[in-house]
């Protein structure tokens, strides 16, 4: 299972740019395999996004704003989301990951 994060790499919102890096830091952290999209370069994964994004979580106005969370197809959440699961800290869970990887697993 590979987790994905869609960010816009020429957003000119300091709180996106900032959020983006929170998400992507702490998956760096603590050693989390995933990939990261730019919505801005790929129009396909953009409307792919905006497309699996469930309806009921979508902006009653515009579209969502990166970052947005995925495990392969599954939809895990925005940044809000994140932050909630970080400060509760169950963000595995919210990632739809077993636990945190060992670093021999990520040495491997």
């Amino acid at each position: 299972m590979v987790v994905k994060v869609y960010i816009a790499s020429s957003s000119g919102s300091v709180a996106i740019k900032k959020n983006q890096q929170d998400v992507v830091g702490f998956l760096e952290a603590n050693r989390i395999n995933f990939q990261e999209i730019d919505i801005t370069m790929l129009e396909k994964e953009r409307l792919w996004m905006y497309n699996n994004i469930p309806k009921h979580r979508q902006p009653e106005k515009g579209r969502p704003v990166p970052p947005q969370i995925f495990n392969e197809d599954r939809y895990c959440g925005d940044y809000e989301d994140f932050f909630h699961s970080k400060e509760n800290n169950t963000v595995f869970a919210f990632l739809g990951l077993k636990s945190k990887p060992s670093i021999k697993d990520s040495e491997s």
